[in-house]
């Protein structure tokens, strides 16, 4: 059974430094997939020789961006969301992305380790 998972994790980063890491091939490929290219509007993301496209339903330039998988129909979107805090302006990353009900410890462990490897590029 498919469910929505919301993550959020905290980045010593500025919206303007994070968003081209989320939105970009070069900055998707830094932490993201092992490659990513962009073609036509479409995004092909190639972990470990396997390519995934995905194509972009609605973004905002430093605060959401939002993808659609294209090789499964039936598969959701996932979605990048940058969320300031008014009063601290402490920066936190929210991902909604929908999954297996069953598999959400091992998407909780892989969103983990790949945030660590953004934190890593973000130098945070």
């Amino acid at each position: 059974m498919k469910k929505k998972l919301t993550l959020e994790y905290t980045l010593n980063s500025s919206p303007k430094i994070l968003y081209p890491r989320l939105s970009t091939p070069g900055g998707l490929s830094e932490w993201f997939a092992d490659d990513v290219n962009l073609k036509r509007n479409i995004y092909f993301f190639i972990w470990e020789g396997t390519e995934q496209r995905a194509e972009v339903v609605r973004k905002k330039e430093n605060h959401y961006i939002q993808f659609r998988w294209l090789d499964d129909p039936d598969e959701p979107t996932f979605e990048f969301r940058i969320n300031v805090d008014e009063l601290t302006g402490d920066v936190a990353l929210e991902i909604q992305d929908t999954i297996d009900e069953e598999d959400e410890d091992d998407v909780i462990g892989l969103w983990d380790s790949q945030i660590a490897e953004l934190k890593h590029v973000l130098g945070s």
